[in-house]
């Protein structure tokens, strides 16, 4: 494939903002097949597919910690190479890349380290039972193994999509999801490994997107390319990379620690059924946020390089444009979910039981779901434009501080139970969204203004 490269200081800002972002957002939709198609056939393995997907629910949280390590440099570094690529210091860029690198490697080790040493008393704080616990060790011991190919391909990625070559950056996710659609049912069903199989399926899949994402990064193709004289880590530079991702670490790490709230919650005032149901709705919005993701990611290199060229009339045109799409998008998801919520339920497991209790726990769940735009929207900006503090803070403020106090609380008052428990979502959106945005564009937009007119000055 032709590796094509998107000129972001040049035509029209909402189009260089869809040809980083469309394949963006069809590269986030095949990253999600890697865990959505394992979910969809685990829970069709015969006899304990509901007992076993909720077993693989229970992982989720140590899924997303590894995420966030991924958001924490990947996320952390590429908006500043962007961003050191409109100053026109390739230098820099290559050697922030190069640090980035060297530091998910590192992390990746120590976390499989970590995680077969203490994956049994994780497992059951997370909410897992003796009856599901089988399932779950069966998966994330197997899951872990390949953490390093996971951080590399996932956390390398966004330096590919940030030098404008969006086409190759959804080529290595293609190739990765491609596979794992192709060996999970083989793995699964045909040589009869079950819940194993789907985990196998993932790492052997990640590996080769893994193997892509380095040569493409390593060959002549590639504007700033991956180097072992730039992995030498230097303070100042690892201060930056982290200073900016924590904001992604944060965000994913907190959606680890509610999840395993919410699990332990439900375990107590509902039992299995409920940890699976909420298995299920995990993977309904990681469906429905997934073009939201991708474009508010494709987003962020356009505006990152055009702040960092003074370009802050394209910025401002960007900005409200990716609102405009989001929140569109949102309400649109919304009133989806609303006519068939059965649907989207029926894709994971259509057990008449988990149906049963799913349905009116989704209504709960995804109400006001537009709100949700406005915490993507805003938290993007901050990211883009290299305001870590602020990012990090909007990132606390709705996972941290709302939603898992809630989560606790709300079963307790006025009877709620369960229901307290999906309760919190919405509630987080509708607060945490809105303070993030308007803080957005109370601050952002009159610094841009001030930028705009200065230039007219000058």
């Amino acid at each position: 494939m032709k590796a094509h490269q998107t000129d972001f200081s040049r035509g029209s800002v909402y189009r260089n903002i869809m040809e980083v972002a469309a394949p963006m957002i069809l590269a986030q939709l095949l990253n999600l097949l890697y865990n959505i198609v394992d979910r969809i056939y685990i829970g069709r393995i015969p006899k304990v597919g509901t007992t076993a997907l909720t077993g693989v629910g229970i992982c989720f949280p140590i899924i997303s910690l590894v995420s966030a390590f991924t958001y924490l440099y990947g996320n952390g570094g590429a908006p500043l190479c962007a961003m050191e690529r409109g100053r026109g210091n390739e230098e820099e860029a290559e050697k922030l890349m190069g640090n980035s690198f060297f530091l998910l490697l590192v992390t990746g080790v120590v976390l499989l380290i970590l995680g077969e040493l203490f994956y049994r008393p994780v497992l059951y704080l997370f909410g897992a039972s003796d009856a599901t616990f089988v399932y779950a060790r069966e998966y994330i011991r197997l899951y872990l193994l390949g953490t390093v190919f996971v951080m590399v391909s996932v956390g390398m990625n966004p330096f590919i999509n940030s030098q404008g070559f969006g086409n190759m950056g959804m080529v290595s996710v293609l190739i990765g999801a491609a596979l794992n659609i192709l060996l999970d049912p083989l793995f699964i069903f045909g040589f009869r490994m079950g819940v194993k199989g789907a985990a196998l399926a993932t790492i052997l899949s990640q590996l080769c997107s893994a193997v892509w994402v380095m040569w493409f990064l390593t060959s002549k193709k590639a504007v700033l390319k991956l180097k072992i004289s730039c992995m030498r880590l230097e303070a100042a530079r690892v201060k930056r990379i982290l200073g900016l991702g924590v904001s992604g670490f944060i965000m994913s790490f907190t959606n680890s620690l509610v999840q395993v709230v919410c699990n332990a919650t439900l375990q107590t005032y509902g039992g299995d059924i409920y940890v699976g149901v909420m298995t299920v709705l995990n993977s309904v919005r990681e469906i429905c946020t997934l073009p939201v993701q991708g474009f508010t990611n494709g987003a962020s290199p356009v505006m990152s390089f055009n702040y960092g060229e003074k370009a802050f009339e394209r910025v401002k045109k960007a900005i409200w444009f990716v609102t405009a799409v989001c929140v569109s998008y949102t309400v649109l998801i919304w009133g989806t979910l609303r006519l068939a919520p059965a649907f989207f339920i029926r894709i994971f497991n259509d057990s008449p039981e988990l149906l049963e209790k799913a349905v009116p726990s989704l209504h709960i769940y995804f109400f006001g779901f537009c709100f949700m735009a406005l915490q993507f929207t805003g938290q993007s900006v901050f990211v883009a434009l290299g305001k870590s503090r602020r990012a990090t803070f909007f990132s606390l403020l709705r996972k941290a501080f709302i939603v898992a106090p809630l989560t606790v609380l709300l079963p307790r008052v006025a009877n709620l139970g369960v229901d307290g428990v999906f309760w919190a979502e919405p509630i987080s959106n509708l607060i945490g969204g809105c303070a993030c945005f308007i803080t957005m564009l109370c601050t952002i937009l009159p610094e841009l203004r001030k930028g705009i007119v200065g230039k007219e000055r000058a």
